[in-house]
């Protein structure tokens, strides 16, 4: 059990993760659901687990948390393998459109996300967790190494192999380009 203070101390550092962590498993199991199940068993573990948490800035707070999403998902993921094969993110529901925009504007950004979380979804996990983690967490390649637990030239040499295989899946989508 935690003490009020440490408690303080997990709702300032843990609580504006929320979003981040939400973000990443959903990339991660590819349902909104489920990935609301991965982060509450995440944020779960992470509070039983928070008094040996020794950082003490937002972004070791941040790697520390996504490390934990990210065996909370793959855990998630060993444990509904057969449901997860046929699953597709759905970008749609997703997408920030904005009220009185030009309907064509809205069009292109909605096929043009489309596309993306299409070859997004065509990329082996590990490949999508480094996209995720880089370009939507924004998080270094030394936080990335805390996350996913392999060493600092591991995640660049994956993260080149994923960028790669994501722009030939978008290049194969639009052949026209």
């Amino acid at each position: 059990m935690l003490t009020p203070s440490e408690r303080e101390r997990f709702d300032a550092l843990m609580l504006p993760q929320l979003d981040a962590a939400f973000t990443l498993a959903r990339y991660l199991v590819r349902d909104v659901h489920d990935a609301e199940d991965v982060v509450q068993e995440a944020f779960l573990r992470a509070l039983t687990h928070f008094g040996g948490f020794r950082g003490a800035g937002v972004r070791e707070a941040r790697a520390w948390l996504l490390t934990i999403v990210r065996n909370a998902a793959y855990s998630w993921r060993q444990r509904h393998k057969s449901a997860t094969r046929g699953t597709e993110f759905d970008e749609e529901q997703h997408s920030d459109a904005i009220a009185g925009e030009h309907p064509e504007a809205a069009l292109m950004r909605s096929e043009a996300k489309a596309t993306l979380a299409d070859a997004l979804a065509l990329l082996p996990a590990e490949f999508r967790e480094v996209i995720v983690l880089r370009e939507l967490q924004d998080l270094t390649y030394d936080e990335m190494s805390d996350v996913i637990g392999v060493p600092v030239g591991t995640v660049m040499s994956r993260l080149s192999r994923a960028r790669k295989r994501l722009q030939a899946a978008l290049a194969a989508s639009n052949p026209e380009r």
